[in-house]
């Protein structure tokens, strides 16, 4: 593995790119039967393997995707998504470009000889469209195939659909009468900006999740820190590497068999920063056999999508602790946004359809908490009392024989003040997660400076609005808390103010909107209960 800081493992031939030469050895040398062995001093490209002459490349067209293949090696030069931009606004393209002319292009195959692994990904291959390709309508298989003298022959298939981000792919690599099972690298990846962003700083989103290796094992997902990558063997029903928006992953169907997945992480200087290193995941498969087809996707982890390939690939999407909460409020925040088209207008609008559901819950908090207050001074008098007493003293336990007795006179009931609050709590952590990860609002403009609703507002204007905000709230509202306490509570709203700079905008709006609303609601209990009863001296 190439020490950080450098991108040797992206200079070398294909035979020796990510992960290579390193890759043969990690995954273990790729069955070759005998007889396979190539003759040595074989040149790089043998004569009259290729009735083609000179690199060309083939764009396949849907409606999600430009597809670019190249017919040296029958390799992805370029998967650009329609629908999705880059941090500078152009059309996204999910295979890195900038980290080196020589660097291992997805669907490079390596098999147990480097000679052979050489021409396979450098040969020139016949392709089976003599121009471009229209994808838009119904699916179109492109097909790239070699051959030489020598018995070695190398087939290569992929087949794209009008819409959506699957990619088919299948190989046939042939030396003499045996069939080669050669490990199918993925290059780089993926290329979406946040490798080659600079280190998180305290004004830099703070939530963003570097590209990792990602299984599904056992029925749930698991993800690997880059810095741990290694190897993983067995039934996968998907692998592959996912960052925080999207993935490429290798779709083991429609029945599981067992194959070896390789990780590793590459290390690229980045061109404008030469101090700065940006981190991509290469992983690399090779099957127990060599397999007719094996599916990819190639794309956003948006939850439709991914919902409409399998069922259990929306698992991919890290929704936290409360994902059973959070998938159906993204639901409804789709539903807002098909009636109201702004993505940050609608997280206004669900937000206050939260909290409109909410009402009773916090109302009946509030009308508690606010008649504790008004018992204080009665607590207090109780709690004096007995303050001579030690707290193993028999007496000291009348103490909570009256202070029951005085919630039970006055109608109190101590905990309908929490836990209405407590009930309204995974509704909030929810949103939250939602919002986190939901590619929907990657980039969505709201209106006038917050023009990416994913990233922290560049003017810090909504932070210290929802500041404000909470500072009022809490002043606001009713608490038995002592003084201290009190002070404690006074410092949250500035310790969440400073924390949000760095979240997300479209975070920050449904918290300052929540927040506004609870106030809100505050006057509007006040104005219904009215004012507290005057206490008469005895």
């Amino acid at each position: 593995m190439p020490a950080p800081g450098t991108n040797a493992s992206l200079t070398a031939s294909p035979a020796a790119a990510t992960p290579a030469p390193q890759s043969v050895a990690m995954v273990g040398k790729p069955d070759s039967a005998p007889g396979s062995a190539t003759p040595s001093g074989l040149p790089t490209v043998a004569p009259g393997e290729s009735a083609e002459v000179g690199d060309r490349e083939i764009i396949v067209e849907t409606t999600t995707v430009r597809a670019t293949f190249t017919n040296r090696g029958g390799r992805l030069l370029h998967w650009v998504l329609k629908e999705y931009r880059s941090d500078e606004g152009a059309p996204l393209d999910l295979v890195p470009q900038g980290i080196g002319p020589d660097a291992v292009k997805p669907f490079s195959l390596v098999v147990a000889d480097p000679v052979v692994t050489e021409r396979i990904n450098n040969g020139i291959y016949r392709v089976s469209a003599a121009g471009n390709v229209d994808a838009t309508a119904t699916p179109r298989t492109l097909t790239f195939e070699m051959s030489a003298s020598d018995g070695l022959s190398v087939t290569k298939t992929f087949t794209v659909e009008p819409r959506g981000y699957l990619i088919t792919f299948g190989t046939v690599v042939q030396l003499g009468q045996a069939r080669l099972n050669p490990v199918i690298h993925w290059g780089a990846g993926v290329g979406d900006d946040i490798a080659r962003r600079p280190p998180s700083s305290f004004f830099s989103p703070n939530n963003i999740v570097p590209a990792q290796p990602m299984i599904y094992k056992d029925g749930s997902v698991e993800r690997v820190p880059h810095t741990t990558a290694g190897a993983q063997e067995g039934a996968f029903r998907y692998a592959g590497i996912s960052d925080h928006y999207f993935a490429s992953l290798m779709l083991n169907d429609p029945s599981p068999v067992p194959f070896r997945i390789d990780y590793a992480p590459v290390n690229v200087p980045m061109a404008n920063d030469p101090a700065g290193v940006a981190t991509y995941m290469t992983y690399a498969v090779r099957f127990q056999a060599p397999p007719e087809r094996s599916r990819f996707f190639f794309g956003p982890k948006s939850f439709d999508d991914l919902k409409a390939i399998d069922n259990e690939l929306v698992r991919s999407i890290h929704f936290g602790m409360f994902s059973w909460l959070a998938v159906p409020l993204l639901g409804a925040l789709k539903w807002v946004h098909g009636f109201v088209g702004n993505w940050g207008w609608s997280i206004v609008v669900l937000t206050i359809l939260i909290n409109l559901a909410m009402f009773p819950l916090r109302h009946k908090s509030v009308v508690s908490m606010k008649k504790m207050k008004e018992l204080q001074p009665q607590m207090k008098a109780i709690q004096d009392r007995y303050a001579k007493y030690k707290v193993t003293d028999p007496e000291r336990q009348k103490m909570n024989t009256e202070v029951m007795e005085l919630y039970k006179t006055k109608g109190v009931n101590p905990a309908s003040g929490c836990v209405p609050m407590l009930l309204t709590m995974p509704f909030l952590f929810a949103f939250y997660a939602m919002l986190s990860v939901a590619i929907e609002i990657r980039g969505a403009d709201f209106f006038a400076w917050i023009t990416n609703l994913s990233a922290p507002d560049p003017y810090f204007v909504t932070p210290l609005l929802m500041g404000v905000a909470q500072f009022w709230q809490t002043k606001m509202t009713p608490t038995t808390a002592d003084p201290a306490q009190q002070k404690i509570m006074m410092f949250m709203p500035i310790m969440f103010s400073f924390m949000s700079l760095s979240f997300p905008s479209g975070l920050v709006i449904y918290w300052l909107v929540s927040t506004v609303w609870t106030i809100g609601q505050q006057y509007a209990t006040n104005y219904l209960i009215g004012a507290p009863a005057k206490r008469i001296a005895k």
